[in-house]
């Protein structure tokens, strides 16, 4: 699963991608590299933020893109992602947000 932050479109669009694949989550970009956009574009869809170089993504938010993706199974899965996150450090716990790395075009 990723989080696809299109900058081609106006304003930019967040969507959540292969909800079902839940071992590479990560967030890419498309349409560009202005950090200025990327950065407000997840605070407008309320999906999170930008942190040096990492996204900080929301469980929240991840649980409402993936609503109309996810199958029965899904939350159970997305729980285990979650506890393998927390014990690589990828999860903090204060802003219930995720750690992902993120891939800009031309990457």
């Amino acid at each position: 699963m990723f989080v696809l932050v299109d900058l081609a479109t106006h304003p930019p669009v967040v969507s959540l991608e292969e909800a079902a694949d839940l071992k590479r989550f990560h967030v890419e970009v498309a349409g560009g590299t202005d950090r200025a956009l990327v950065f407000g574009a997840l605070v407008d869809a309320a999906a999170g933020r930008l942190e040096g170089d990492d996204a900080w993504i929301t469980i929240d938010a991840l649980r409402r893109l993936a609503a109309a993706q996810a199958d029965p199974g899904w939350d159970t899965d997305f729980a285990a992602m979650l506890d393998y996150a927390r014990g690589k450090g990828w999860l903090d716990d204060t802003t219930h947000a995720i750690r992902a790395h993120i891939e800009w075009p031309d990457d």
